[in-house]
């Protein structure tokens, strides 16, 4: 058997186990915790339940951004719940998933670039976005093969692979805007890279060729999935993508792309899709309180306009500026109030609302502390639903990460190579 066919066949059976354990443990992460006003798994997984209400508030934050502690912190209670409902689920898959994630990186190929390079190709992008730029570079192989860049913007991550590989780089991009401020960029360096504006939806002649290299870095949901499909049709020689925002969706529900997916149980919405984006490791302090700040004022609101509609369902009301959360509880519950048609006493005492609030804050924050156990598998579960469609039509491929987690929490690399005939 070969290396490929080994390697085929690891991705298409850690799938396999990924969805077995993502079936059977739907009840814990596919749930809107903003509906619920109390655990919704507590009667079947009563340890969990006790354990998670035993985590201090102040802990929380911190438990939930690094995943190994997680896992750690809330797996051998659900463990004692499976054991007594005899319930045989693979839990060390979590675990595993963690350790399957190659850690190798290659370093950033800002050696190539004099300061002075550096200083002007960087402007004007912020720095954990140009630290994105250059490691996922330096994953490219030296070639000399042209380089398609999907949903390219601008073309930060083009430029700078034709300058520093000496490539020619084609950047496809709707907004005439911003090819046209590539292009001055482009033609002011002398870099072989052009601009093709053009919707990367529309029903036209793809772009993508045989012989050619096609790179995206963070396109969302659809737009990379539509590149793979492009792509494997063209038998485009190489594809290189990190995925992101599996959410941005244009079905109702998530349209698998492998045989396995396409055979699994599950029903995925854009809500849940969210689930794997749902892990913070750069947001400081403050944006920390002002987002929990938040989140208590729309619960406490919705607690209120439950009670003046007499529902039991969430009401969403739109994003709101941070300099909103300055100007009090009961301005905020009269602004939501206006904006979803909700009325409201003059002389409405808020306190007990905003109270209500707090408590079904720590309330949510515990139901998405035991979803987010499973945000891991979930997200490795999509990157492999994109590997094994890939391997399927006849693609080697590899995935790996291209950063730290410290410069963005997605940093999966897929590599897809077209063996030669």
């Amino acid at each position: 058997m070969s290396a490929y066919t080994l390697q085929e066949t690891f991705h298409r059976q850690r799938l396999k186990q990924l969805d077995t354990l993502l079936v059977q443990s739907r009840e814990l992460w596919q749930v809107k915790a903003f509906d619920c006003i109390q655990l919704p798994w507590e009667k079947h997984f009563p340890s969990l339940a006790e354990k998670v209400w035993s985590i201090a508030d102040v802990d929380i934050d911190k438990l939930d951004k690094v995943q190994a502690k997680l896992n750690a912190e809330l797996l051998p209670a659900l463990q004692r719940d499976l054991d007594r409902n005899e319930s045989p689920w693979q839990l060390d898959l979590l675990q595993q998933v963690l350790a399957d994630k190659d850690s190798s990186q290659k370093q950033p190929l800002t050696n190539l670039l004099s300061d002075k390079e550096a200083s002007h190709f960087s402007t004007g992008i912020k720095g954990r976005k140009w630290s994105q730029i250059t490691a996922f570079t330096a994953q490219i192989k030296q070639d000399s093969s042209e380089v398609l860049e999907w949903c390219a913007g601008k073309g930060h991550l083009g430029r700078f692979i034709a300058k520093a590989h000496s490539r020619p780089v084609i950047s496809l991009e709707w907004q005439r805007s911003l090819c046209d401020e590539g292009t001055k960029f482009a033609d002011k360096w002398h870099l072989p890279q052009r601009f093709i504006c053009a919707d990367a939806f529309a029903p036209q002649q793809s772009k993508l060729k045989r012989d050619q290299q096609v790179v995206a870095l963070h396109a969302c949901g659809d737009l990379h999935v539509r590149l793979l499909r492009l792509a494997s049709q063209a038998n485009t020689r190489s594809i290189m993508i990190s995925p992101c925002c599996y959410h941005l969706i244009q079905a109702e529900r998530y349209l698998g792309m492998s045989e396995v997916v396409l055979e699994s149980e599950l029903v995925l919405s854009p809500h849940d899709l969210q689930v794997p984006l749902q892990h913070s490791t750069i947001a400081n302090a403050k944006q920390v309180e002002y987002r929990h700040k938040e989140i208590v004022w729309r619960l406490g609101f919705d607690s209120l306009q439950r009670e003046v509609n007499r529902s039991t369902r969430y009401l969403p009301i739109p994003s709101i500026k941070q300099s909103q959360l300055n100007n009090g509880f009961a301005a905020f519950c009269y602004w939501a109030a206006e904006k979803k048609s909700v009325v409201l006493s003059e002389d409405l005492d808020v306190n007990v609302y905003l109270e209500l609030g707090v408590q079904r804050h720590r309330l949510t924050r515990r139901i998405d502390l035991v979803a987010h156990l499973f945000r891991a598998i979930l997200e490795h579960w999509l990157l492999l639903d994109r590997v094994c469609f890939l391997e399927e039509r006849g693609y080697s491929v590899k995935l790996t990460k291209f950063c730290s987690e410290a410069i963005t929490p997605r940093n999966a690399l897929i590599l897809a190579e077209k063996p030669e005939n």
